[in-house]
C-alpha cells in the first residue's frame, strides 16, 4: 500500500509539473516530456504486473477456499455418520453407548470447533478477496487515468512540435523580409545620395537648412507674439467701438432714423419711374449690342481659328520635347525637395489654421455688434462683415508699424 501511494504521489507531481511547458523553451520541454512518457510507461507496466500477481493470488485463495469447503463437507459427512453410529450404539448397549456417545460428542465438539475455525478462515479469505478486487479496480482506474494523461501529453508534445515548426518558418520569413528591407533601404539611400549629389549642391542644402531654421525662429520670436497682440488689440478695439457707438446709435435711433425713412420713401417714389425707364433702356441696349457684336465675334473666330491651329501644330512638338526633357529634372527636384516641402506645408497649414480661427472670431464679433442694433441689422451681411474685419486688421497693422 505504501509503495502504491508513493507511486501515485510521484505520478501526481509529474502531472502537476507537466503543464508548465512554454513555447519559448521548446526543445528542453520536449526532452522532459519524452522522459516523463518513458517513466509513465514503466510505471504502467509495473502496475499491470502487480495486478496480474494479485489476480493469481485471488485464484489461489479461491482454490484453497474450495478445498476447505470440500473438507467441511467431508467433516459434516463424518459427523452424520458418527450420529448414525451413536444411534446404532444406543440401541446395542447402554454403557457402550454412553462411552461412544461421550466420545462422539467430544469428536463432534472438536469437529464443530474445526468447522468454526474454517468458517472464520473462509470469511477472512473472502474479505481479503474483496480487498484485492477493490485494489485491482482502483489500479485499473489509475491505469485509465494514466492512459488519458499519456494521451494528453502526446497531444501537447505534438502541438509543441507544430509550434516549433511554425516559429522556425516565421523566423525564416522574418529574416528574409529583414534582408529585403535592408537592401531596399541601402538602395534608396544610395539613390537619394546620388540625387542630392547631382541636383542639390552642398551650399544650397546648407542655405535651405539655415533658411528653414531662420523661418522657424522668426515665427516663434515675432510671428506668434504679433498674432497674439493683434488678437488682443482687436478685442480691445471691439470693446472700445461698442462703448463709443452705443450713445450715437441711440441718438440715431431717436432722431435720424424717422427722418431717413421719410427721405428714403420720398426718394424711392421719385426715382422709381426713372429707374424703370433706365432698366428697360439698358436691357434694350444690351440686346442690340449683343445682336450687333455676335456676328463680328463669330467672324473673328472663324478668321483666327486656322491661324490658331497652325500655331498649335507648329508649337506642339517643341512643347512635347520640352516636357520630355524637363520631366526627369522635375521629378528629381521633387524628390529632393519633398522632405523640405512637407515641413513648409505643415508650418503654412498651422499659420493658416490660426489665422482663420482669428479671422472667424473677429467676423463673429463684428456680426454680433451689427446684429445688436436695428440700423446696422440690415447691413449685417457676410461681405460687409468680411470687409470690416479686413479694414480693422489693416488699421491694426498700420498702428503696429
Amino acid at each position: 500500500m505504501a509503495l502504491s501511494r508513493l507511486l501515485l504521489l510521484s505520478i501526481f507531481l509529474a502531472l502537476i509539473c507537466a503543464p508548465q511547458i512554454s513555447a519559448d523553451s521548446a526543445p528542453e520541454d520536449h526532452d522532459s516530456s519524452a522522459s516523463l512518457l518513458h517513466e509513465l510507461n514503466s510505471k504502467i507496466y509495473s502496475l499491470e504486473s502487480s495486478i496480474d500477481e494479485r489476480n493469481h493470488e485471488i485464484k489461489s485463495k479461491d482454490e484453497s477456499i474450495k478445498q476447505m469447503e470440500k473438507i467441511l463437507q467431508e467433516k459434516s459427512d463424518t459427523v452424520s455418520s458418527l450420529q448414525h453410529e451413536i444411534e446404532s450404539l444406543q440401541q446395542k448397549g447402554a454403557l457402550d453407548a454412553k462411552e461412544l456417545v461421550s466420545k462422539a460428542h467430544a469428536r463432534a465438539s472438536e469437529l464443530e470447533k474445526q468447522v468454526h475455525k474454517l468458517r472464520k478462515e473462509i470469511e477472512g479469505q473472502n474479505k481479503r478477496k474483496d480487498n484485492l478486487e477493490a485494489q485491482a479496480a482502483a489500479a485499473e482506474r489509475k491505469i485509465q487515468d494514466l492512459n488519458l494523461k499519456l494521451q494528453n501529453l502526446q497531444k501537447i508534445n505534438d502541438e509543441q512540435k507544430s509550434r516549433i515548426r511554425k516559429t522556425e518558418r516565421a523566423l525564416q520569413v522574418a529574416e528574409e523580409e529583414l534582408m529585403k528591407a535592408k537592401l531596399e533601404a541601402t538602395s534608396k539611400s544610395k539613390e537619394l545620395v546620388e540625387v542630392h549629389g547631382a541636383w542639390l549642391p552642398p551650399w544650397l542644402a546648407v542655405h535651405l537648412f539655415h533658411c528653414q531654421s531662420f523661418i522657424v525662429t522668426q515665427w516663434a520670436e515675432h510671428g506668434r507674439p504679433t498674432l497674439d497682440v493683434t488678437v488682443q488689440k482687436a478685442l480691445e478695439k471691439k470693446a472700445q467701438l461698442d462703448t463709443w457707438a452705443e450713445p450715437h446709435i441711440e441718438s440715431i435711433k431717436a432722431n435720424w432714423i424717422p427722418l431717413f425713412k421719410e427721405k428714403w420713401m420720398a426718394f424711392k417714389t421719385q426715382m422709381e419711374p426713372h429707374v424703370r425707364s433706365v432698366s428697360t433702356k439698358t436691357i434694350e441696349l444690351y440686346h442690340t449690342s449683343k445682336s450687333a457684336i455676335t456676328p463680328r465675334v463669330t467672324r473673328i473666330q472663324e478668321v483666327a481659328n486656322p491661324y490658331y491651329q497652325e500655331v498649335k501644330k507648329f508649337s506642339k512638338p517643341y512643347v512635347d520635347q520640352v516636357a520630355t526633357v524637363a520631366k526627369p529634372h522635375v521629378d528629381k527636384a521633387r524628390v529632393v525637395l519633398k522632405p523640405y516641402s512637407k515641413k513648409v506645408i505643415r508650418a503654412y497649414k498651422k499659420f493658416i489654421k490660426s489665422a482663420s480661427v482669428y479671422h472667424v472670431q473677429v467676423q463673429g464679433s463684428v456680426h454680433e455688434m451689427l446684429e445688436k442694433h436695428e440700423i446696422s441689422k440690415s447691413l449685417a451681411t457676410k461681405e460687409l462683415v468680411w470687409f470690416a474685419e479686413s479694414v480693422n486688421q489693416a488699421f491694426l497693422m498700420i498702428e503696429d508699424k
